[in-house]
């Protein structure tokens, strides 16, 4: 809901805060007293085309601003924080700030939570937050796919879940198709790919390598390669450890046993002695263990020899050719092993995929045929209730030969939303051809058939804002009352910005806005203001759009009466 719109040099206005809020708000005023200024700053701040021309004349800039009030976790919430934009947070929502600022040689700068941001994040903001119908302005329910969304909301639950079925079951039959044309198109390629992953498969498997092997040989290569040096010092270190001529006693064992027997014969003696006698005994087993060891490592060299060198080297070779092919290290290849290993079998199984796809794909399609088929129906139905609904909305409005039309023609294709294509028409007298929206009407029918599509989809296909600008051209009397109550009926769900000249419409307001001209010839100069008309002030504003005479006391008594009339149709709504 946009609260408050700013407006500086724009036009004739020079400064004006255009107070809005929920319900329906009105703008009037004397014909060039800068009522289009308003739907001017609003296109600016909707990130339409810029006007150097805007600009009010002397002015090196006009700047539009306005303060909207977004619910927590709207799409429009979550594309301006997106941008970088500060948002003020309240409990029932949160208050974001737009600006446009346009300058007087053309330049465009566009701001969002007080951030500078591309004007095209203030157009993607509008589309989800305003719809502005007007002589000049875009068609919210322009395009073929707007059109069919909202007959779609319209359809009611029903619709909804068939197409959620749909949507569902459409998706799963994509992605079969594409599977099959993969597995059809790509049939050579993908024999190709299979037998080369089953001569690698048989290379790995004969070779059959283990994990950290490649490691371990190189470890046990660089030992059989230094075997001599490795058993020399083995033995002398077991020799150090325990001498063969145990005559000369000097060997590590025997003179460490002896230090052992000495302190143990005093031990009695000195608690402290008794303790390091305990610790060399340790030493002494701990030397004999190691020593044992020597031995047997030094008589393992000896049983390996060049022969087992060759056999780690062959080995080795094996294992690098298939490093070089697939993977940087054994455990690397084993891994690319087993994922290809999976990828084989799924190769192989082609022919068994292709059958059980195929099958599936014509269930599938079958399934979408006889959904597209309810879908249809359900939306043949309620093109026919919106087509009624709105064709009485429109003799209301002073176009009582008029007819929507909403023609829904199933095609052979299917898409994701079934098959139909779906064309909004209006057919402006009888024995005319019905035409899409926006051709074949003027500006001032234009608004009044939206608004009474707009009427009518209220409920389910809402927009948080609708901005009408010439919804009232070429009518009067009874059908301005009408207009003034479908208005009224419209802001019931939403905000609506009306921009008029008919007294009969402006009586329905919750909010009376008046754009007074301000004109001096002879200092050269016209400007114009915005006020909020409240009581009295509203009533002459009325009196003077009956008969121009604002203070004439049968001008206000009708005036009086019109509000009166309004404020009880109002109520009635409920």
């Amino acid at each position: 809901m946009i609260e408050e719109i700013r407006i500086s040099d724009l036009g004739v206005i020079s400064q004006a805060t255009l107070p809005l809020g929920p319900g329906l708000s009105v703008v009037t005023g004397e014909t060039g007293a800068g009522k289009t200024m308003v739907i001017t700053a609003l296109g600016l701040l909707l990130g339409h085309r810029a006007d150097a021309g805007a600009v009010r004349h002397g002015a090196s800039q006009a700047v539009a601003e306005a303060t909207l009030r977004l619910p927590h976790g709207s799409r429009a919430l979550e594309r301006a924080e997106e941008a970088g934009a500060l948002v003020e947070e309240y409990d029932d929502g949160t208050e974001l700030i737009i600006a446009r600022v346009l300058s007087a040689e053309g330049r465009s700068r566009a701001a969002v939570g007080g951030r500078s941001t591309p004007v095209g994040v203030l157009a993607e903001l509008g589309e989800d937050l305003v719809a502005v119908h007007g002589q000049t302005d875009q068609l919210r329910l322009k395009s073929a796919a707007a059109q069919r969304g909202s007959l779609d909301k319209f359809g009611g639950p029903e619709l909804a879940g068939e197409l959620a079925g749909y949507a569902d079951t459409y998706g799963r039959w994509r992605q079969v198709r594409s599977t099959l044309e993969e597995l059809t198109s790509q049939s050579r390629e993908r024999l190709r790919e299979a037998e080369a992953l089953q001569v690698a498969l048989e290379e790995i498997d004969a070779v059959d390598p283990q994990p950290g092997e490649d490691e371990a040989l190189k470890a046990e290569a660089l030992k059989l390669a230094n075997v001599e040096g490795l058993r020399t010092a083995a033995l002398l270190a077991h020799s150090a450890l325990v001498a063969e001529d145990y005559s000369e006693g000097g060997d590590a064992v025997t003179l460490v046993d002896a230090a052992k027997r000495t302190l143990e014969q005093v031990q009695g003696d000195d608690p402290e002695l008794a303790a390091l006698a305990a610790r060399l005994a340790e030493v002494g087993y701990l030397l004999a263990d190691i020593s044992t060891d020597l031995a047997g490592y030094a008589a393992s060299l000896d049983s390996e020899g060049p022969e087992r060198l060759a056999e780690v080297e062959a080995r080795r070779a094996d294992l690098n050719r298939l490093i070089r092919k697939y993977a940087p290290g054994i455990d690397e290849v084993i891994e690319w092993a087993g994922r290809n290993r999976a990828r084989l079998d799924e190769l192989q199984d082609d022919s068994g995929r292709i059958e059980a796809l195929t099958a599936e794909e014509q269930a599938l399609a079958g399934e979408l045929d006889r959904r597209a088929g309810r879908i249809t129906a359900l939306r043949t139905q309620a093109a026919a209730s919106l087509s009624a609904r709105v064709s009485a909305e429109l003799a209301a409005l002073a176009m009582p030969d008029a007819r929507f039309v909403v023609e829904v023609q199933p095609g052979e294709e299917l898409t994701r939303h079934g098959r139909d294509a779906v064309s909004m028409m209006l057919q402006p007298h009888a024995g005319s051809v019905p035409r899409p929206l926006g051709k074949g009407a003027s500006g001032g029918e234009l608004s009044r058939v939206m608004l009474a599509i707009e009427v009518v989809l209220a409920e389910v296909d809402p927009v948080p804002t609708f901005v009408f600008d010439e919804v009232d051209a070429g009518v009067g009397g009874k059908a301005a009352v009408e207009i003034g109550r479908r208005l009224a009926m419209l802001a019931r769900h939403v905000q609506v910005i009306v921009v008029t000249h008919l007294p009969q419409v402006a009586a329905y307001a919750d909010r009376h806005v008046r754009v007074i001209k301000n004109s001096n010839a002879a200092a050269g100069f016209t400007a114009s203001d915005v006020v909020l008309l409240e009581g009295p002030d509203r009533v002459r504003e009325l009196a003077r759009m009956l008969a121009g005479q604002e203070d004439s006391g049968t001008a206000q008594a009708h005036a009086e009466e019109l509000l009166a009339d309004a404020q009880a149709a109002v109520a009635a709504m409920g």
